[in-house]
């Protein structure tokens, strides 16, 4: 089981976008993968999943590797559906979990959350992509106006980022498994208060993870909060699927469901929305 730790924001902004290809997608700066897939080919990817990755052809590496680098469809999904659904962030506390390029958390974010927390299994997917993420659209630093390639960082640092320190005063990164990240965060010497919204995108292909998914958002999940999970219906050559976790929620008789939207392009996939029974 992979140990949790926390990542600290560098106090030097442009150090984190220093090098790093932006592009765009729904409005949003992401880091280009395969820029930081050549970058990490050196020391940047101390757990060498990187290499391991483009070594295999695989987007997935149990326990090694779970996908963090690549922005996954359902992604795109839940964020057309908080449009839709006018799922409101302000003032609200959230996790991204299983952030990988953190999309998610940063819709959360610029709806004006009150706190946004990020998590990955693979520290080298929150310091390359998660964290430059963050950086670039949430603050002037990565500004993706027209007034500049969003592809080159800024050459000088300019003045104070507005809003930065402010927007990332608001989150907090983490990686490391489910258990061990939920644990670090339940024993902590900060101050933590449960999430209000807990953010989870094609987190259920392994069925194996499912009882450890479970146990994370009935420790983190405040009473009344809401869980929003989207996903393919079935996962093909993994197994897993919705309504086999449909099912393991069923049996653990904590939490009631329902499916909020389903989509019928390509192959099926749909988003459920998750709370505890006895919430209001």
């Amino acid at each position: 089981v992979k140990a949790a730790r926390e990542h600290n924001i560098p106090k030097d902004l442009n150090k984190v976008l220093e090098n790093k290809v932006m592009e765009t997608v729904l409005g949003l700066c992401h880091v280009k993968v395969s820029a930081v897939e050549v970058a990490c080919s050196g020391d940047a990817d101390s757990e060498g999943i990187v290499s391991k990755s483009v070594s295999s052809h695989s987007d997935l590496i149990p326990g090694v590797y779970e996908g963090g680098l690549k922005i996954w469809e359902c992604t795109f999904d839940l964020m057309d559906y908080f449009s839709e659904a006018e799922i409101q962030f302000a003032n609200k506390t959230v996790l991204d979990l299983g952030c990988g390029a953190g999309l998610l958390g940063i819709v959360a974010l610029k709806g004006k959350a009150e706190r946004v927390h990020f998590q990955d299994y693979n520290s080298t997917v929150i310091d390359e992509i998660t964290l430059p993420n963050v950086v670039a659209n949430c603050t002037n630093q990565g500004s993706s106006g027209e007034d500049r390639k969003a592809s080159k960082p800024p050459a000088k640092r300019p003045k104070k980022a507005e809003g930065s320190p402010d927007v990332l005063s608001k989150c907090r990164f983490f990686s490391g498994a489910w258990s061990e990240v939920t644990q670090l965060l339940l024993n902590s010497n900060k101050p933590f208060s449960k999430y209000d919204i807990i953010l989870t995108s094609e987190t259920i292909y392994n069925p194996e993870y499912y009882s450890a998914l479970h146990d994370t958002l009935a420790q983190l999940l405040d009473k009344n909060g809401r869980v929003y999970l989207a996903s393919k219906v079935h996962y093909f050559g993994v197994g897993g699927g919705i309504y086999l976790f449909e099912k393991l929620i069923e049996e653990r008789n904590v939490f009631r469901t329902s499916i909020v939207k389903t989509i019928d392009q390509g192959l099926q996939r749909c988003i459920m929305e998750i709370a505890f029974k006895d919430s209001s």
